[in-house]
């Protein structure tokens, strides 16, 4: 009789998981975890299916969506195993979730989400989150051959570590300003909030719709004869993290933005690899992935298309490494702008080597704002190849869209920035080598070595052009850079202000 009761109690806890009754997640987290320390035998982990992208037809439902308050998640109170239960020298239920990799996985359609691309699948989302924040290695599924729409959202911890969201579905937005709710938030549509040891991962597709966002009329160039209307015109960001560290993106397919794509903010040890962001080249103010703020960061073996900065690193940023990049088309690879508002503004050990950028206003540039302050110093560019990019080398310290900023003396200190084995093709419409510094802090420590730029097609009209900036040429630069001083300048003690 004991042996029956103990059966029917591992029955019971299965079950339970299996229908994702919050309530009972920990008792089935135990539960399994109990069963693998017997060295049970676990079953395969489940295969995603083949994803598409269906073009979504019908209304999306408008009814707004309050965004929750960050707070910490309450587990449940976990079941203990009797302790007359047998121990079992296999797992009795080899089709159970928890016999995948994770310890328990939440499919979203489990809570009610539908998947037809017109439904609004947010609060589905928001309660399969509740439940695997509570539960460590838990993660989210949202199946493929589904369109989930979802709503702007938080997604907050603190949360169990090895939380993982996995896309292998379609997950989008609704489909323009017309169809925003009124009550969300017009400036970022998915954020994740407070974690610790998070993955966004997947086989599927993060679509944002960004089409009628791009056509505002205050946009660049939107308005009626090419003019750009007046007026507020804020276009939410695709995905960010905010204070939050450990963090992964891997495989996942992001692409239409509406603005950024994914932003890190107040982050620390952020891990992106084979990532694909996919946007048109016209499409304003799309930057695929910004930082700022944001320590330990590394960026690997990524596809990035889009009508802004591929990779933007603003102020607070260090110990970054990006290796593996293709860029473009897009405005390049770019620290800054920094500065802005006269701040201060600090950037510290970039390193972008092995990397590819084609089509591009841009190619590895450094932008400040005349007034700010703070410094940029340990930059490393190596191993680029440029492909008919406008601007393959470039600082520009009189970043400046108003008349406001014209004019002022302050700048942020640009030193120790290195150039190697940077080759290819250039637009002879701009000079493929531009370091506009300061009048008053000069750029120093600039190293150029095995830099080789040709012309696409056509000849050179300007020559490289410096102001105020020092460094060295160790091998010949094509085209020859005379103009860079030698030397270090005679004002450099005054830049110790700017350090930071």
């Amino acid at each position: 009789m004991d042996l029956a009761r103990g059966f029917l109690f591992i029955w019971v806890l299965a079950i339970l998981c299996l229908h994702h009754d919050s309530s009972n997640v920990d008792a089935r987290y135990h539960y399994h975890k109990k069963q693998k320390e017997k060295g049970s035998n676990k079953g395969s982990p489940v295969s995603p299916s083949p994803v598409y992208a269906p073009d979504p037809q019908g209304p999306v439902p408008s009814s707004p969506v309050d965004v929750p308050a960050p707070q910490d998640p309450v587990p449940s109170t976990p079941a203990e195993t009797p302790s007359n239960t047998p121990s079992i020298p296999s797992d009795p239920y080899p089709n159970d979730p928890g016999s995948t990799s994770s310890d328990c996985i939440f499919d979203v359609t489990s809570f009610g989400a539908v998947g037809d691309g017109s439904s609004d699948d947010t609060a589905a989302f928001r309660e399969a989150w509740k439940a695997a924040c509570a539960v460590e290695s838990a993660t989210i599924l949202a199946p493929s051959d589904k369109v989930f729409i979802i709503t702007s959202t938080i997604f907050s911890g603190p949360c169990k570590p090895g939380l993982v969201l996995q896309i292998d579905g379609v997950l989008m937005p609704p489909d323009g300003p017309d169809c925003w709710p009124k009550a969300d938030s017009r400036k970022q549509w998915l954020v994740f909030y407070r974690l610790d040891d998070m993955k966004l991962t997947g086989n599927g597709i993060i679509e944002g719709n960004g089409q009628k966002w791009w056509e505002l009329p205050c946009k660049p160039h939107r308005g009626p004869n090419g003019s750009t209307l007046s007026g507020p015109c804020d276009s939410p960001a695709m995905i960010r993290f905010f204070m939050s560290s450990n963090l992964v993106v891997s495989g996942i397919r992001i692409q239409n933005s509406p603005q950024f794509h994914m932003k890190f903010d107040g982050c620390e040890g952020v891990l992106i690899e084979k990532l694909s962001i996919s946007t048109p080249k016209l499409s304003p103010n799309t930057d695929g992935i910004h930082i700022e703020n944001t320590k330990s960061v590394g960026i690997y073996n990524s596809m990035i298309s889009n009508g802004d900065d591929c990779i933007s690193i603003g102020p607070g940023c260090s110990n970054v490494d990006i290796e593996g990049v293709t860029c473009g088309p897009s405005h390049g690879i770019s620290i800054g702008s920094l500065g802005v508002h006269n701040s201060q503004a600090c950037v510290s050990n970039v390193t972008v080597r092995n990397a590819i950028i084609r089509e591009s206003d841009n190619g590895v540039r450094i932008k400040t704002w005349q007034g700010g302050t703070g410094s940029v110093s340990g930059i490393s560019f190596e191993n680029i190849q440029m492909e008919n990019v406008r601007n393959c080398i470039i600082v520009d310290q009189y970043y400046c869209l108003t008349k406001a900023c014209l004019n002022q003396t302050s700048a942020v200190f640009v030193t120790d920035v290195q150039y190697r084995n940077i080759k290819g093709t250039y637009d002879v419409r701009n000079t493929p080598i531009h370091f506009a510094c300061s009048d008053t802090v000069p750029c120093t420590n600039i190293t150029m070595s095995e830099v080789e730029l040709l012309p696409q097609e056509g000849e050179l009209l300007d020559d490289p052009f410096c102001w105020n900036a020092y460094g060295v040429e160790e091998t010949l630069t094509i085209p020859p850079i005379g103009c860079l001083q030698e030397g270090m300048p005679q004002t450099i003690a005054e830049t110790s202000q700017y350090g930071c």
